[in-house]
């Protein structure tokens, strides 16, 4: 077996077996293609699957060098995922092909500071839910179209993807909704009134007959609704409202959760709402609680 066959086997079982999502397998297969191609460049010839359990961590930092320089260079995080990828590879290698590389387990990534969130004011959010509806250039159903996907982002903390991944066999919504996220982890939201009543609004000015397995929300042509419209239409709310460039759609849904944080909810259960795997990545939202809390001192205090 040759190292670009091991490497198609690792991403069969990503995709057969551990039932990784689309997304997951492409940038497993970016990654790993990168990678051999690196090293057959750097020895000098084409890599064998022996070859794979030799490579040292010399190797594999100056892979990471490479990652690092160029025309494009990658930016910590982006590294940081590409050598994540590298040893789940190595994993699968040692575990499933008796191919084992100690050496894998020496090299560090680089450091990566994750960033705090950087939601939009509550004023802002409302803005922002408002102005769909004020476009004279779209039809009304476009406008209710896209403030209900934006009130679904903001008022059930989900993701773009999420959102238009809802069916017409979904609406009219109850008072929760199942969402299917990253990792195809199931979560259950709670559906405020005024986002199922932004939903029903869409439904009764949209032109399109839809049955309940089609996608819920339609593009002008009747297509399903792309994550890049959504995308283009926050960042004409933005020039609209005089936003900053972080008031991205996914803005909406930090916002989600800090204004939640600010109004007494606790950590576990905003991460259950959000759908994180893991606490500390809920955590980060306190960062933004904390600052504006010292924000409001530095500008109310007499002293300060």
């Amino acid at each position: 077996m040759t190292a670009a066959e091991a490497l198609q086997a690792f991403l069969s079982h990503l995709a057969q077996e551990r039932r990784a999502s689309p997304r997951t397998v492409e940038a497993y297969t970016a990654a790993g293609s990168r990678y051999l191609a690196f090293l057959s460049q750097h020895r000098g010839e084409a890599i064998s699957l022996a070859a794979l359990g030799e490579v040292s961590a010399a190797e594999l930092r100056a892979f990471l060098a490479h990652l690092r320089g160029g025309e494009r260079p990658l930016s910590p995080r982006s590294m940081s995922q590409q050598l994540s990828a590298i040893r789940t590879f190595h994993r699968y290698l040692d575990r499933r092909l008796g191919v084992p590389n100690a050496a894998i387990g020496l090299v560090r990534g680089p450091r990566v500071k994750p960033g705090a969130p950087r939601p939009v004011t509550e004023d802002q959010a409302r803005g922002v839910l408002a102005e769909p509806g004020l476009d004279p250039d779209r039809e009304d159903w476009e406008a209710a179209r896209d403030e209900a996907v934006l009130t679904l982002l903001y008022g059930c903390g989900l993701r773009i993807s999420e959102a238009l991944s809802l069916t017409r066999g979904d609406a009219p919504l109850g008072q929760s909704l199942r969402i299917t996220g990253k990792g195809s982890k199931t979560r259950v939201v709670p559906v405020l009134p005024a986002v199922r009543a932004a939903v029903e609004a869409y439904l009764a000015a949209a032109p399109f007959s839809l049955e309940p397995g089609e996608p819920l929300f339609r593009a002008k042509r009747g297509g399903p609704l792309s994550p890049r419209h959504v995308q283009a239409t926050m960042q004409a709310l933005r020039g609209r409202l005089g936003l900053p460039s972080s008031a991205t759609p996914h803005a909406l849904r930090h916002s989600f959760a800090t204004h939640l944080l600010g109004a007494g909810a606790d950590l576990r259960s905003i991460q259950e709402l959000l759908g994180h795997a893991s606490l500390s990545t809920t955590q980060r939202y306190t960062e933004v609680d904390a600052a504006r809390l010292l924000e409001a001192y530095a500008s109310a205090h007499p002293r300060a």
